[in-house]
């Protein structure tokens, strides 16, 4: 770099020593002129061109100073709606930000409009065709982009959920922990950050387990399968017993059950219970499930659903040895032998 520039010094000598040399001798001072008109004429049309533009750059510099407070403004007022500071009916809080990113756009693109005529080399048909370039660039280059930038700004307005929010987006359970433009990043119960295009959040069915869990309750149910042999009022207090046992699940509204089928072999028991912690619904799911299978063997319930006929003669009960008495024995086979007396005195 150092023998480039070392180079261009010398040729620049040379040829700023040539036309002196040349204008000496009366035969060559009109070659030195010409010499001289390489770099005098551009430099001259270089300075006329600036000082023909002052008035443009000097009226460019007052919209970018009147543009800058403008932007200053609409991010106050951003930051006191996002603050709760300054409320207005019918707009949320967490809608600010993204409003704030739209009129800021369009306000950058009414600044360029303005500021574009004033531009050196702006009605030239060059100037133009650079201009369109890169707006095909633009546009064809940004289809995809553009697509979910829509669609994150429809679901803002639209408060589908906001971050910390329990939901499922098609076949993806968590909490979301990101909103953008782009994506919605979703962080598992197993701690996988899943990120969803915004166009297919759009395009999906969307579950929110948390927006009315605070006030009206989230409830949770299961099924539970129990043979015919079993008091259908016995089981309704087995399961209600079990649920009021479970940790989150609310004393009121009470918990309430539901037969959702007689089959061939069993009755469907549906146990309902209200949260309003939708975050903790896997352990709430694990420990209910515990507290059924406690409560029905402490009632002596066998939680056995069996889509065939079996014989249970000889058999032990399918209840843990811990809730039976201590003397607690199978039962023998049951053989009924008047049959066969019958057949024996024919």
């Amino acid at each position: 770099m150092t023998n480039v520039i070392k180079w261009l010094l010398i040729i620049l000598v040379i040829y700023l020593a040539l036309p002196i040399l040349f204008g000496i001798f009366p035969w060559t001072k009109n070659f030195a002129e010409t010499l001289f008109g390489y770099i005098l004429k551009p430099l001259k049309k270089i300075g006329v061109a600036f000082f023909d533009f002052l008035p443009n750059l000097i009226t460019i510099l007052v919209i970018l100073f009147v543009f800058r407070y403008i932007f200053r403004g609409i991010s106050f007022l951003k930051n006191e709606i996002k603050n709760g500071q300054l409320k207005i009916p019918g707009f949320f809080p967490d809608w600010a930000n993204p409003t704030y990113q739209i009129v800021r756009v369009l306000i950058f693109a009414f600044m360029v409009v303005v500021i574009y005529p004033y531009l050196p080399g702006s009605g030239s048909p060059v100037f133009q065709g650079v201009s369109v370039f890169l707006g095909f660039l633009f546009t064809f280059g940004s289809a995809g982009s553009l697509s979910n930038i829509i669609s994150g700004l429809i679901l803002t307005y639209m408060r589908l959920f906001k971050i910390g929010d329990r939901v499922k987006i098609a076949d993806v359970t968590g909490d979301v922990i990101e909103k953008s433009l782009l994506v919605t990043r979703i962080r598992t119960i197993k701690n996988e950050i899943i990120s969803i295009p915004n166009s297919t959040v759009m395009n999906s069915h969307t579950i929110n387990y948390s927006s009315d869990a605070p006030g009206l309750g989230l409830i949770l149910n299961t099924t539970v399968t129990i043979g015919y042999d079993v008091p259908w009022k016995k089981m309704y207090e087995a399961l209600i017993e079990a649920a009021l046992r479970t940790k989150y699940v609310l004393q009121d509204p009470k918990p309430f059950v539901l037969q959702t089928g007689l089959q061939d072999f069993y009755v469907s028991y549906q146990i309902n219970a209200y949260v309003r912690e939708a975050n903790k619904q896997t352990d709430i799911y694990s420990e209910l499930y515990q507290n059924i299978q406690d409560v029905c063997n402490e009632k002596g319930i066998e939680i056995m659903s069996p889509h065939y006929t079996a014989a249970r003669d000889g058999n032990s009960t399918a209840i843990p040895e811990e809730y039976l008495p201590d003397d607690y024995k199978a039962p023998g086979f049951n053989i009924n032998l008047k049959e066969d007396k019958k057949n024996e005195d024919k």
